[in-house]
């Protein structure tokens, strides 16, 4: 409540000359007149006891909600279903905002404030930006929930420098680094790195494919889900969810896993865990182990499944694949995450593009 709200104040009508005391009271401004006076401050002093009454009058409590009540009601409404998504989103709320911002009305999260404690946190800026983003989500849901009134979102003014830049720069390995590293990997890790380099899979998507995926008649490849943490979920975006073509040499490799796996049925998953019975994929940190142990054998160093993907976007780049077909290789609801360009693909173009890199990819392998 500002100030003028709580102490009233004094004016003069300019036809009368007589000034008068407002004040707020049930949501209605009221007046009383006070006489007249010489100077502004003379009316003030003789507005004192109806000062005076009005501070002493019992606040009425706000209706607008705490940050810790809208967080738990936005827990039930309007998190993020993907699990991933939604551990994160839990994890920045619960180590960041509620220590700092909990106890705060919503309407305290104005721009500069928060500008200021999100400069103060010692995170990458990357990390600084999700908290930007789900304070923001956290002002629209009140809005939403007509907690406050619509008007525009303060968090959209707040600017986090170097939020879109990464710190460290994403790797790639070349077709000939492929090949010594594949020739390094057990199976099914090596026909695992096979898809994601053909195909740009995230590994959570690579995990969790079954058999009944793949549309062998018509050479296609159905990538409609992802598994985090033995957690089968959603895709990552619904963009991600496609079927994609694929080249004949890749659907003669995958039918040699199929033939090689005690898992192969329709219902199995194409890269089923024997430690689990079948009932499992293989896990992502199994998955992770054994490249990093055949990266190191190989004389790459580090590398990570996201490597895969990266690689991929440069391969795609290399054998002058246009760029909305690179958009719709990649699976990117936004041409700008590809390349600030627009464009678009036909079936018949990914196909062509997808075949030059499995060509690649199998040379040696």
């Amino acid at each position: 409540m500002s100030n003028r709200i709580r102490t009233g104040s004094v004016a003069q009508d300019n036809r009368s000359k007589v000034w008068n005391f407002f004040w707020w009271e049930d949501g209605k401004r009221r007046c009383k007149a006070l006489g007249r006076f010489p100077t502004k401050a003379a009316a003030w002093k003789a507005a004192k006891p109806l000062r005076d009454a009005l501070e002493t009058q019992p606040q009425p409590k706000s209706n607008v909600p705490t940050v810790s009540t809208l967080v738990e009601q936005y827990k039930l409404e309007k998190m993020p279903n993907r699990k991933d998504t939604k551990r994160t989103y839990q994890s920045w709320i619960r180590v960041h905002i509620l220590p700092r911002w909990g106890q705060s009305a919503v309407t305290e999260l104005q721009a500069r404030p928060v500008e200021m404690w999100l400069e103060s946190l010692q995170l990458a800026p990357k990390s600084r930006g999700h908290i930007r983003g789900i304070l923001r989500s956290l002002w629209n849901f009140a809005m939403w929930k007509q907690a406050i009134p619509m008007q525009v979102n303060p968090i959209s003014l707040v600017t986090v420098k170097g939020a879109s830049k990464r710190r460290k720069q994403p790797r790639s390995i070349t077709v000939e680094q492929f090949q010594k590293l594949s020739t390094e990997l057990h199976e099914p890790h090596r026909t695992i790195a096979l898809l994601c380099v053909c195909f740009g899979l995230r590994i959570s998507e690579a995990l969790a494919l079954r058999w009944s995926d793949v549309d062998w008649l018509n050479g296609l490849l159905r990538v409609e889900r992802g598994i985090v943490e033995r957690n089968v979920d959603d895709t990552k975006t619904d963009e991600s969810r496609k079927s994609l073509a694929i080249a004949g040499e890749l659907l003669a490799r995958l039918k040699m896993w199929k033939q090689t796996t005690e898992f192969s049925a329709d219902t199995d998953w194409i890269f089923a865990s024997p430690v689990k019975l079948g009932r499992l994929p293989y896990s992502y940190t199994g998955v992770w182990r054994e490249l990093d142990r055949a990266s190191e054998a190989a004389g790459l160093g580090h590398m990570g499944t996201h490597t895969f993907r990266h690689s991929y976007r440069m391969w795609i780049d290399a054998i002058g694949t246009p760029i909305g077909v690179q958009q719709k290789l990649m699976r990117h609801s936004d041409i700008r995450t590809t390349m600030n360009i627009y464009g678009d693909a036909a079936t018949e173009d990914m196909r062509e593009a997808h075949g030059k890199i499995v060509r690649l990819a199998l040379q040696t392998v």
